[in-house]
């Protein structure tokens, strides 16, 4: 049972509540605070390594007060509770130097806020710190060398997109280069590069900026989010007149990325010669490395590893549930599980082709020298730096492997079916052998 922090709301002030929920939160190494209104309270939570768990309860009777003081050091209207709103708090709390962006919801019992906590240390150690494997990292090597070209990063929002995006733009940020980002918000600040917040108020979009990026004479541009098809269009025409474009998009896979694209409408011939790259990342939780235990593999993990990596594995670094003083159950951070194609002339011509089927253009991708992120995130386990459990958790481990044996000509539901009716048979006999053995204790 988790022990929740309490205040006495009677004798601290509002405005020492929220500093130390922030602060708290902060160096508990938590990404975001949840103040969800319910019945007759407002529940404070926090998510630190991708799990929310519970913080703090706040009496109903002060709710009020306590968002209204969240919304003032926000920068937000305080009067406007019956729309969603957009802040951010930068300064320092207790302390901590923090920046974080806030947003609020209505909702039927209250407002709802959530406080994200931006934290820049992984972006500030440059891209050798972000977990990519040799392979992909020879890859993304090379293709931030390219002089133009369009580089996507791809993933769910948390997936740590913006990490990515600014570990590369600080190792393409030389005095010899003109840097212009167009961003919503702008994230991090950082010194040499041109930034420009888009403000849709105004007038003030992605495409009426990128427009005018254009005529700054720039060398790399950074577009915060591919959104809709005037944007993806001038961003793919942007990296073939000579420029290098770094953008962001909310997609699973490197395929699922090119078939959004050709939604969008971007030309083929365009989208063929702009396509440099995409990385597609998700977030898996880190094992903790001092309380760590070994375990067998079940039947069903170990085909897994052999179809998707063609190796034998006896035994896996699991979490030990009961955790200890350095870590959360047995985890503790977060790595990126990623998945880097660099477009070759093969899959460059291929999507030339108006009647490309998208089976033939599965097969063309996942038969390059791409490794998928469900490989990514097998390494990863047999390097103990996160669980098999995690990686399941994160991929659809079962329609990854579907499609990889689709490709190499291997029936893997008739295996993998096998292979689950054996293991729910071998559990079920190690459930009846340890209900013998009580029944022969009592």
């Amino acid at each position: 049972m988790i022990l929740l922090v309490t205040y006495d709301m009677t004798k601290t002030p509002i405005v020492n509540v929220v500093d130390d929920i922030i602060a708290n939160a902060s160096k508990k190494g938590a990404s975001d605070i949840h103040f969800d209104p319910r019945e007759d309270s407002l529940m404070v939570r926090i998510r630190v390594d991708g799990d929310l768990q519970d913080y703090t309860q706040i009496p109903k009777i002060y709710e009020r007060n306590l968002i209204t003081r969240i919304k003032l050091i926000a920068n937000m209207n305080i009067t406007e509770s019956r729309l969603p709103q957009d802040g951010s708090i930068k300064g320092n709390i207790k302390g901590l130097n923090l920046e974080t962006r806030v947003s609020t919801l209505p909702t039927n019992e209250g407002e709802k806020c959530v406080i994200r906590i931006l934290d820049y240390t992984r972006s500030l150690q440059g891209i050798d710190a972000l977990g990519f494997n040799e392979d992909n990292f020879k890859k993304l090597k090379k293709m931030i060398a390219e002089p133009n070209g369009i580089i996507l990063i791809t993933g769910a929002t948390g997936s740590g997109k913006s990490t990515t995006v600014y570990s590369i733009l600080q190792v393409l940020n030389k005095k010899e280069t003109n840097i212009i980002t167009v961003e919503d918000p702008i994230e991090m600040n950082l010194e040499g590069l041109n930034q420009v917040q888009v403000n849709s108020e105004i007038g003030l979009d992605f495409a009426t900026v990128l427009r005018s990026i254009l005529r700054q004479d720039p060398n790399v541009i950074l577009i915060g989010e591919i959104r809709d098809s005037e944007t993806a269009k001038i961003a793919v025409r942007a990296s073939i007149t000579g420029h290098l474009v770094l953008s962001t998009i909310h997609t699973n896979n490197s395929l699922s990325t090119i078939e959004r694209l050709l939604d969008m409408n971007v030309e083929r011939y365009l989208l063929s010669s702009a396509l440099s790259g995409i990385i597609s990342q998700k977030l898996a939780k880190m094992v903790c490395p001092h309380c760590r235990i070994k375990e067998k593999t079940t039947p069903y993990q170990k085909k897994v590893f052999k179809l998707a990596l063609g190796k034998d594995v006896d035994e896996l670094y699991n979490a030990n549930p009961k955790g200890c003083d350095k870590c959360n159950k047995g985890y503790h951070g977060r790595i990126a599980i990623q998945e880097v194609l660099m477009i070759n002339d093969e899959i460059r011509n291929a999507l030339n082709e108006e009647n490309l089927e998208k089976d033939d253009l599965n097969k063309m991708v996942y038969t390059s020298d791409v490794i998928t992120m469900l490989q990514d995130g097998l390494l990863k386990v047999l390097d103990g730096s996160t669980t098999f459990d995690e990686i399941y958790k994160i991929i659809d481990v079962d329609d990854d492997l579907d499609v990889y044996c689709k490709i190499r000509g291997i029936n893997y539901n008739e295996n993998n079916n096998i292979e689950k009716k054996y293991e729910e048979t071998e559990n079920k006999v190690i459930e009846i052998e340890n209900k013998e053995k009580e029944d022969e204790i009592l």
